[in-house]
């Protein structure tokens, strides 16, 4: 079982990474592009026989006081097989 966590800036955040590779973008000929967002994506490996309901639970609470900024981002939490 893996949980993945995506964190993201949220959308009233400054985001320079993604006007940066925004701006890039343009410049090398791709148009359309209308905004870009750079955040983190974390894949954690959870151990045979671990309850999905208590990794998310645990790992929710990780996300919002360790591994996320919940002033400036956002995150999405997903527990797979």
């Amino acid at each position: 079982m893996k949980a993945k966590i995506v964190i993201t800036p949220k959308k009233a955040v400054l985001d320079p990474q993604g006007k940066t590779v925004q701006n890039a973008l343009e410049h090398m000929g791709y148009s359309g592009v209308t905004g870009v967002h750079v955040g983190k994506y974390l894949e954690i490996d959870l151990a045979p026989g671990t309850d999905p309901a208590a990794a998310r639970v645990a790992l929710d609470e990780a996300a919002h006081r360790f591994l996320s900024n919940p002033v400036i981002e956002d995150y999405r939490l997903e527990i797979t097989d």
